[in-house]
């Protein structure tokens, strides 16, 4: 070869522990890469497992299957088709490593491990795995191959090291997830040492959703400049190919597809589709149902879950009380004439009646509050989960992240739920993805073309409707001002000064704090939601439940 390359980067979606459906991927990939004459294949970071695989992996049997599926791969390579670079936990010297693994001539031709584990935010590596040494240079075909993984490529030094030895491509296997702004963040750190690397590089990121977290693909290969010369999909499987050859010491791109990656709203709108998705697919629910109330939250997350798993997967039920609005009823009506998705409705008044009967001896001389608002919610939620006992559908909770940052929600209320795709998005964000999904139609989903969320629920001043005329702003700030401190407090760490100097009155900031804190323990028990943002609740903010800690101002 020596002067030709042709590198097929696979940014697959693996299922997490499905050790023989992931190697069965990888097969049908290489057959269709050796039809392309592909020399070599990239997948991703821990691809044979799925990443990230948290404590599974100090199972010593999941270790040792993953190390047994590997070597059953390798000797594929025994036909002279394309060598392969896959991502495995590897038990070197009685130390478990993140390895990559070069599998060519039928053997496992050579390993490099993660030298730079992550150890912030949603990752936790450092508690499962040993770091590596940094690596060295694989010398495969008459090339000199540097090896990084993932977060060796978000730091200099493995790079630079890599460039020093004689290393004359990078090639890059990840499980790097989506969050806000993450291609520019990507772009940014490479650059860093890009420039003094001098290298091409083959990023080759998995794709798809792994609980909370969403995994964006949007692999990519730049030259030695800088320059992007392959840009694959983003939120989609994909295989591509490149055409490399070297002249004058130095690898250029001489032909590979270049894709179009989606604009910031689309982006957001493809994660939490995907993140749904995945998750109910991956986990065997034949499909979801939720409450639908005729506010914005709840048609959000119809027509994201029929965009996600059709409209014939997605059942909606409207639960009205004496306090829903004739017009609450009419637009709930209205979203799933749009949606085209199953809907029944069925009133809470007879069990709340009989609930406050119930309750009438311990509750004499007490005056109605929100324990009686509350006890409609979780009638709600016990009627709806005994709708997925029954039939099999995961329920999907739709409180938003300022709701649920402030403690506006019903603890085993409308926070009952198995997945949450809002979770990570302000009250803000769901009236701009709304406006937003009702003039855009992301194509490859599995909804219609054209609105999905009636005007008018857009329009109307939220409201929970568990007492007659109430309102979110009786008991919040108007969610413009909410959601700025709010983005503060919890993305930013920002004191009080700080907040107040961006025109909040300190009693206003300090109140919104102390709820903050006081939610945690609500928090700690809401379902599982995709990830968006810099921060989302339960992976990457992790406050103490017991907690007396006030920002007090200077």
């Amino acid at each position: 070869m020596g002067k030709t390359l042709i590198i097929a980067s696979a940014q697959l979606n693996p299922v997490m522990g499905d050790l023989a459906g992931n190697i069965a991927q990888m097969r049908k990939v290489r057959q269709r890469a050796a039809a392309k004459d592909a020399d070599l294949i990239v997948y991703t970071e821990l691809g044979v497992v799925g990443y990230p695989p948290e404590d599974l992996v100090l199972k010593p049997s999941l270790v040792r299957d993953c190390m047994n599926f590997v070597q059953a791969l390798a000797a594929d390579t025994a036909d002279g088709g394309p060598a392969m670079l896959v991502g495995s936990p590897w038990v070197d010297d009685d130390k478990l490593y993140n390895a990559v693994l070069l599998l060519d001539q039928g053997k496992v031709l050579a390993k490099r491990y993660k030298a730079q584990l992550p150890n912030y935010r949603v990752f936790d590596e450092k508690r499962v795995f040993s770091a590596g040494p940094i690596p060295t240079p694989v010398s495969w075909r008459g090339v000199q191959l540097g090896l990084p993984i993932c977060e060796d490529i978000w730091l200099p030094d493995v790079p630079l090291a890599l460039a020093k030895q004689g290393a004359e491509f990078l090639i890059c296997i990840n499980g790097s997830p989506f969050r806000k702004g993450i291609r520019e963040l990507r772009h940014d750190a490479f650059m860093v040492w890009q420039k003094t690397a001098a290298l091409p590089l083959v990023f080759v990121n998995q794709v798809g959703g792994q609980d909370q977290l969403v995994f964006d693909g949007a692999s990519f290969s730049q030259n030695a400049a800088g320059k992007i010369v392959q840009q694959l999909p983003q939120f989609v499987e994909d295989v591509s190919y490149a055409s490399w050859s070297r002249k004058n010491a130095l690898w250029q791109c001489d032909q590979a597809d270049i894709t179009e990656w989606p604009g910031t709203l689309e982006a957001r709108w493809r994660a939490m589709a995907l993140g749904l998705a995945d998750y109910v697919n991956k986990n065997g629910f034949p499909g979801v149902v939720l409450g639908l109330s005729g506010g914005v939250d709840s048609a959000l997350s119809a027509a994201l879950a029929v965009d996600a798993l059709g409209r014939e997967r997605v059942w909606c039920v409207m639960m009205p009380s004496k306090h829903t609005s004739q017009h609450s009823v009419s637009d709930a009506e209205a979203s799933v004439l749009m949606l085209g998705c199953r809907y029944d409705s069925m009133s809470i008044e007879p069990s709340i009646t009989a609930l406050s009967e119930t309750l009438a001896p311990l509750f004499v001389g007490l005056a109605p509050d929100t324990t009686e608002e509350n006890l409609q919610s979780r009638t709600r939620a016990v009627l709806l989960m005994a709708l997925s006992n029954k039939f099999g559908n995961m329920l999907l909770t739709t409180g938003n992240k300022s709701e649920m940052a402030v403690g506006y929600a019903t603890l085993y209320g409308d926070m009952c739920g198995g997945f949450n795709a809002l979770k990570d998005i302000y009250k803000m964000d769901v009236f701009e993805l709304a406006r937003w999904r009702n003039e855009h139609f992301p194509t490859g989903l599995l909804g219609p073309n054209g609105p999905v969320v009636p005007q008018n629920v857009i329009d109307k001043p939220p409201s929970a409707e568990l007492r007659d005329n109430q309102r979110d702003d009786d008991s919040l700030p108007a969610y413009t001002y909410l959601d700025d401190m709010l983005y503060g407090l919890v993305e930013e760490d920002a004191d009080i000064a700080s907040l107040i100097a961006r025109g909040h009155s300190a009693a206003e900031v300090k109140r919104i704090e102390h709820l903050l804190y006081m939610a945690e323990y609500k928090r700690r028990q809401a379902p599982p939601g995709v990830k968006l943002g810099s921060r989302n609740f339960g992976r990457d903010r992790r406050y103490p439940i017991t907690n007396k800690y006030r920002d007090q101002g200077e």
